[in-house]
C-alpha cells in the first residue's frame, strides 16, 4: 500500500479533530478526500506529510511510518498544503532551483515541470506578480519536482478558471498514471473528472470509502417541485420520507429522499392534502454532490 492509516485521532484542545481514522490506499490511485469545512481534511494531510503529529494510531506513507521516519516519507511525497507557502519575491525558476537542491534533482527536472504545469508563459516572473491561478501552479510544480511516489493535494485547483481547471485535471490525471494521489476539493466536478475513489469525511468520522459509481449508486433521488404558491419549511418538512430539502425560491423546492420507489406520487398527494398546484415537478439524475450532502447533513 502506499498510504495506510490505522486508528488515527487528533485532537484540538477538547475538539475532537480526527476521531478513529482508518483507511489505505494502493499505488496508482487516484482518490478524493471529501469534507465539510472542519471535517478534518487538512488535519490528516498534515499528519500523512509529517506536519503534525497524532495523539494516537499509526500512519505510513511507502512503507514509512510518518512518526518515525519522517524524513523518507518527505522525500517520497509531494505536497501541495491548501494554504500554498510561496516566497514571492522570487522568480518561478529561482524558486524551483532553490528546491531542487533541497530534493538534489537536476536542473533539467525545473525546466519539465515547468512545461507539465503550464507554467512557461509565465516563469520568467516573480511569484508574487502571478495570479492566484499560476501561483497553485507553482506549488504543484514544486509537489512534482522530485517526482515523489505519492502526490498530496489539498485543494489543488483553487483560484483556477476553467480552461486551467482542464489543463490541471489533465496534469493530475497523468501523474496518476505511475503515482498515488490523495487530493482534496470542495468542486465535486473536480473529483468527478479525476477520481475513482471517494473518501468522505465529516465531524472527524469516515462516512464513506468506496469506489466513485458505487456511492452514487445510493437509493436516494432529488426531485425539484415548483408549487403555484409559497409554501413554508415547516409543511415542506411534513413529507413522507424527505431526507433533505433545499428552499430555491418561496415556491420552488429542490427535495431529496432515501427511497428506492419513486416520490413523485408522494409529492403530488402532498400538495393536494395542502391545498397547492405542482407547476413543475422534474427528478434529478444522481451526482456526487447529491450524496455528498446525504452523508454529510443532518435534517
Amino acid at each position: 500500500m502506499s498510504i495506510e492509516v490505522s486508528n488515527i485521532t487528533k485532537m484540538y484542545g477538547s475538539q475532537k479533530a480526527l476521531d478513529n481514522v482508518s483507511f489505505s490506499i494502493k499505488k496508482g490511485e487516484i482518490v478524493g478526500f471529501l469534507g465539510p469545512n472542519g471535517a478534518g481534511k487538512s488535519t490528516l494531510m498534515k499528519i500523512l506529510t509529517t506536519y503534525l503529529n497524532a495523539d494516537s494510531g499509526s500512519a505510513a506513507v511507502n512503507g514509512f511510518d510518518v512518526s518515525s521516519d519522517e524524513k523518507s516519507v518527505q522525500k517520497s511525497v509531494g505536497y501541495l498544503p491548501e494554504h500554498n507557502p510561496l516566497y514571492l519575491d522570487l522568480y518561478v525558476r529561482e524558486y524551483l532551483g532553490f528546491n531542487a537542491d533541497v530534493y538534489k534533482v537536476g536542473k533539467n527536472r525545473i525546466e519539465e515541470v515547468i512545461q507539465l504545469t503550464g507554467l512557461a508563459s509565465e516563469s520568467h516572473k516573480k511569484i508574487g506578480q502571478l495570479s492566484k491561478g499560476y501561483r497553485q501552479r507553482v506549488g504543484l510544480a514544486n509537489a512534482l519536482l522530485h517526482d515523489p511516489e505519492v502526490l498530496i493535494l489539498d485543494e489543488p485547483t483553487t483560484g483556477l478558471d476553467p480552461n486551467q481547471l482542464v489543463e490541471i485535471r489533465s496534469v493530475i490525471r497523468n501523474a496518476g498514471k505511475d503515482k498515488t494521489v490523495f487530493l482534496s476539493t470542495h468542486i465535486m466536478q473536480e473529483v468527478e473528472a479525476i477520481c475513482d475513489r471517494v473518501i468522505i469525511i465529516d465531524h472527524g468520522q469516515i462516512k464513506a470509502d468506496n469506489k466513485l459509481s458505487k456511492i452514487k449508486e445510493v437509493a436516494q433521488q432529488v426531485i425539484e417541485v415548483e408549487f403555484d404558491k409559497a409554501v413554508a419549511q415547516d409543511v415542506i418538512d411534513t413529507i413522507p420520507n424527505l431526507h433533505y430539502s433545499k428552499r430555491i425560491s418561496d415556491k420552488n423546492w429542490e427535495l431529496t429522499f432515501v427511497k428506492d420507489s419513486d416520490m413523485r406520487p408522494a409529492i403530488f398527494d402532498f400538495a393536494q392534502e395542502n391545498g397547492l398546484k405542482t407547476l413543475q415537478i422534474a427528478q434529478q439524475n444522481r451526482n456526487l454532490e447529491t450524496a455528498f450532502r446525504e452523508m454529510t447533513t443532518k435534517k
